[in-house]
């Protein structure tokens, strides 16, 4: 049987209300292989006891938390708030999950820009025909200091010939010209396309991240963060530690 993880509106009615009291015995181990048995399709990452008694975190791809009881059994997704704190403890567990290794990424594998003196850095994943894309090319054509990583992550579904644009700006003598050239002037990339890309890397890559939609910018403090945000949030980010 599959299951389709849409919040449950009852469950969610009595469960987001409840305050975290007594923590729960660590049985992860016996838990995740239950929840394993209830749902094989499922990938689990991890299973962790929350602050709820007999209430489990179980953490899947994509960065999508749910909870479950001790045999899952019982399944709920929604948000587990702390009363007391007045504090979404999911949104709290998804800002943990969202952090990113900036050592870990392949930069090698990306489109480098460097502005000004480019002592601050920034990493995007990106689609040549991402509306969104374009609008966050434009804010970042106003930056100065910063050296800019690209890696491209053509949404295929949405775009169908992202991936051969992709491919043909990849495969340019002068990449970062062809990107900008592009994505700010909308001047079309030349070529075949036909050499060697980490096109398909780079959507493991994002799969890994929790990334499902363009452009996706990661920051060296580990922040990953969605859409075309505004110069002045992208001036803070670059700026925190």
């Amino acid at each position: 049987m599959t299951f389709s993880f849409r919040p449950l509106a009852l469950a969610l009615a009595s469960f987001s209300l409840l305050a975290c009291t007594a923590q729960a015995a660590d049985d992860s181990d016996a838990v995740k292989k239950a929840f394993a048995k209830q749902f094989p399709e499922r990938k689990v990452l991890s299973v962790a006891p929350t602050s709820m008694k007999g209430v489990y975190e179980v953490v899947m791809p994509g960065r999508q938390i749910v909870y479950t009881d001790a045999r899952a059994e019982h399944l709920l997704v929604g948000e587990l708030i702390d009363v007391k704190k007045r504090e979404s403890l999911t949104e709290k567990r998804m800002n943990q999950l969202s952090k990113v290794d900036w050592k870990q990424l392949p930069l090698e594998q990306a489109i480098k820009e460097v502005r000004g003196q480019g002592r601050r850095q920034l990493a995007v994943f990106s689609d040549p025909d991402c509306p969104f894309c374009k609008k966050l090319e434009a804010t970042l054509a106003q930056l100065d200091d910063v050296t800019i990583y690209t890696f491209l992550f053509p949404l295929a579904e949405l775009h169908p010939d992202a991936p051969r644009k992709s491919a043909q700006i990849w495969c340019a003598n002068d990449r970062a010209e062809a990107w900008t050239q592009f994505m700010r002037k909308g001047i079309a990339p030349q070529g075949a396309g036909d050499c060697d890309t980490p096109i398909a890397k780079l959507q493991t890559l994002g799969q890994q991240l929790g990334i499902s939609g363009t452009p996706a910018l990661v920051f060296p403090n580990g922040q990953l963060v969605s859409g075309a945000i505004p110069k002045a949030d992208v001036e803070k980010l670059l700026n925190s530690k």
